[in-house]
C-alpha cells in the first residue's frame, strides 16, 4: 500500500547564523514561532535551520579589527546553512552585517538584510529621523547608516559618551543575559536624549537591546530589528513557497 503522502511544508526554510551574541539569537526564536502560530493556526510552526557559533573568538577578532576573519568565519557558516537545505538566510546581529557582503560569497540563497528590513518599516510609517541605539560599530560605521539613507532616513546618533555607555552595556552586560535597572535608566536617558535632538522614532539597532528598551518606556514609535527581521522573514518564506 501506497504511503499517504506528507502535507506540503507552508513556508520555505529560514536559515539563521546566530550566536552573536546567544542572548540575542534566543529572542529570534519565541517570535518566529509564535508569528507563525498566529499566521497558520492550528500547530504551524517555521521550518529552521541554526547555527549558532562561539560569539568569544568573534568578539575578539571584533575588537582587533581581524574583520576579515570574521567575515571568513561567517561565510563557513552561511555556506553550512545553505548545504543543509535553508531557502532564506538571516544574520542574527546587526553588527555582524558589516560582513554581510564576504559572508555571502559562493552563498545563492537570499540574505534577509536587517537594516534594509528596518528603514522600509520605518518608511512606511511615515517617519524619517529615528534615532539609532546600537554598538558603536553600527552607530559609527557606514555599513548601517547608509541603509537608511538610502531608504530616505535621516539617522541620529548619540553623543561620543552615550555610544560609549552603549557599547559597554550591550558587551558587558545584555551579551551575557544580565539585565539592571541602573542599566535600563541609562538606556532610557539615551533614548530621550535621541527625542529632544529631533528623533522621531527610534531603532533598538542591536538584538539584545529590547531586553531593555520597548514600546512601554520609550516616548516615540520603537522599531525592534529583531522583531522585524522575524516578520520580514516569515513574508519572504510565504512569497517564495508560493510564488
Amino acid at each position: 500500500m501506497k504511503a499517504p503522502a506528507m502535507p506540503s511544508p507552508s513556508m520555505k526554510t529560514i536559515g539563521i547564523l546566530g550566536g552573536m551574541s546567544a542572548a540575542s539569537t534566543q529572542t529570534y526564536y519565541r517570535p518566529l514561532c509564535d508569528l507563525t502560530r498566529h499566521r497558520l493556526g492550528g500547530l504551524h510552526s517555521p521550518e529552521l535551520l541554526i547555527r549558532s557559533i562561539d560569539f568569544a573568538p568573534i568578539a575578539a577578532l571584533q575588537a582587533s579589527g581581524d574583520w576579515d576573519a570574521a567575515g571568513d568565519i561567517l561565510n563557513a557558516n552561511a555556506k553550512a546553512l545553505q548545504r543543509g537545505g535553508a531557502d532564506i538566510l538571516l544574520l542574527a546581529t546587526n553588527t555582524m552585517h558589516k560582513l554581510a557582503a564576504p559572508m555571502m560569497d559562493g552563498v545563492t540563497i537570499p540574505l534577509l538584510h536587517i537594516a534594509e528590513a528596518t528603514a522600509t518599516r520605518i518608511a512606511q510609517a511615515g517617519l524619517t529621523r529615528p534615532g539609532l541605539m546600537a554598538t558603536a560599530f553600527t552607530m559609527q560605521e557606514a555599513f548601517y547608516t547608509d541603509k537608511l539613507h538610502a531608504a530616505g532616513l535621516t539617522p541620529i546618533i548619540p553623543d561620543t559618551d552615550d555610544r560609549s555607555t552603549i557599547h559597554r552595556i550591550i558587551y558587558a552586560e545584555l551579551c551575557r543575559d544580565i539585565t539592571t535597572d541602573d542599566s535600563r535608566s541609562a538606556f532610557e536617558s539615551i533614548a530621550a536624549r535621541l527625542i529632544t535632538q529631533g528623533a522621531d522614532c527610534l531603532i533598538l539597532g542591536c538584538t539584545e537591546i529590547g531586553m531593555l528598551l520597548s514600546q512601554a518606556n520609550v516616548a516615540v514609535p520603537v522599531f525592534d530589528t529583531t522583531l522585524i527581521h522575524c516578520e520580514t522573514a516569515l513574508d519572504l518564506a510565504q512569497v517564495l513557497t508560493n510564488p
